[in-house]
């Protein structure tokens, strides 16, 4: 069947305000400019800052939320579902999971290329299974064991392109990118954790997907606001890369945005694309599939890395895309999307079945209530 020309905004719209979350996090990163004090030019290391405008796009779908529940009240019969009334509180542990994961996944992409960066992060596809098994009670098909098995060797293809061009890397050493990598496939340990909790403790309430998503943005938005504080006074040595040798500079921040105005110019890409990818996302799970969701979500690295070689951000690197081919086979055989080839064979029709029962709850844990921590 056709799209309608709705549908295809929204695919666009997904896939454009995905690629621009990262490429606009990723130029930030790149910029230099004098802070306070008088102190010189410096590159605009702040991660933290970058995930407190992450969350303001989260917190911002509450606002949409209630903008389209108020007009959809106004019409003669009604026809948004709102969800059912629950304590706020539920939201709070994913909150602090989708903050820490947030938060590492800034500092590494300060460390690494932002299409590396993209790549890695099919990585939660692994952790999130595992802990479905372990928490959850669901049991994996076959095809979704060899997805992750698949998954695991694109990562380390990716992670041997980044090992074999950070030799030739002015911008960033070869320790940096390696534990940049690291730090990311960390990070997806963490967004793993906030999926499951989400699926346990959350989903099962019938919170509509904006609302969860922008409660969310609340806890993340107000509590890491509150942790730049003592940010500004924990001192880490060589790990950070601002003047003060602190966890987190605001003030600087502050400052190097005063000094060059084109860095508020990513930042408000970045807050701004969050929340529309957020909202497209659950518009495409919606009108569409949770599947398509997850295409969609796979193409952004394509355009992130088309993007970064044609600005000169990155060389090209033919393991690169042999990397990328490998992780969206994993990702497609985990979320079974081999499934309409295979409904044209006579063979394995128990399995066929099996999947399609499972399909409901895997598309929901993965695709149809947030775009795994969205930036």
């Amino acid at each position: 069947m056709a799209w309608t020309k709705y549908q295809l905004f929204l695919a666009g719209l997904m896939l454009t305000t995905g690629s621009i979350n990262t490429l606009s996090a990723k130029w930030a990163d790149m910029f230099s400019a004098p802070g306070c004090n008088g102190v010189p030019n410096h590159a605009f290391s702040h991660p933290f800052v970058q995930a407190v405008g992450m969350f303001l796009g989260e917190l911002s779908c509450l606002v949409v939320f209630h903008i389209l529940l108020c007009h959809d009240r106004r019409k003669p019969e009604p026809t948004m579902d709102p969800g059912q009334s629950f304590n706020p509180l539920l939201f709070l542990p994913p909150a602090l999971c989708d903050m820490l994961g947030t938060s590492i996944m800034y500092v590494a992409l300060n460390m690494t290329s932002a299409s590396s960066f993209q790549m890695l992060r099919g990585a939660v596809i692994i952790f999130t299974g595992l802990l479905s098994v372990a928490f959850l009670g669901r049991r994996l098909q076959p095809s979704q064991w060899i997805g992750i098995l698949v998954t695991i060797i694109g990562l380390v293809v990716v992670g041997l392109a980044d090992f074999l061009s950070g030799h030739g890397n002015d911008s960033h050493k070869l320790s940096e990118v390696i534990t940049g990598d690291l730090l990311i496939i960390m990070a997806q340990i963490i967004v793993a954790v906030q999926m499951v909790l989400e699926e346990k403790f959350v989903y099962k309430h019938n919170v509509h997907p904006l609302k969860a998503v922008g409660t969310e943005g609340f806890f993340g938005f107000f509590i890491l606001s509150l942790l730049l504080i003592p940010m500004f006074f924990i001192h880490v040595g060589s790990f950070a890369d601002n003047p003060r040798q602190v966890l987190e500079d605001a003030l600087d921040a502050f400052c190097q945005i005063g000094h060059k105005p084109l860095i508020l110019l990513a930042l408000l890409g970045n807050t701004v694309s969050i929340a529309f990818f957020n909202f497209a996302g659950i518009s495409v799970t919606k009108e569409i599939s949770a599947t398509t969701r997850m295409v969609l979500d796979s193409l952004r690295t394509v355009v992130i890395w088309v993007v970064s070689l044609a600005l000169g951000w990155e060389v090209f690197h033919g393991l690169q895309i042999l990397g990328f081919i490998i992780l969206l086979l994993g990702t497609a055989l985990y979320n079974g999307l081999h499934k309409p080839l295979m409904a044209k064979l006579p063979c394995f029709p128990g399995e066929q079945r099996a999947e399609e029962e499972e399909a409901p709850e895997r598309e929901r844990l993965l695709g149809g209530g947030r775009a795994a921590n969205e930036s």
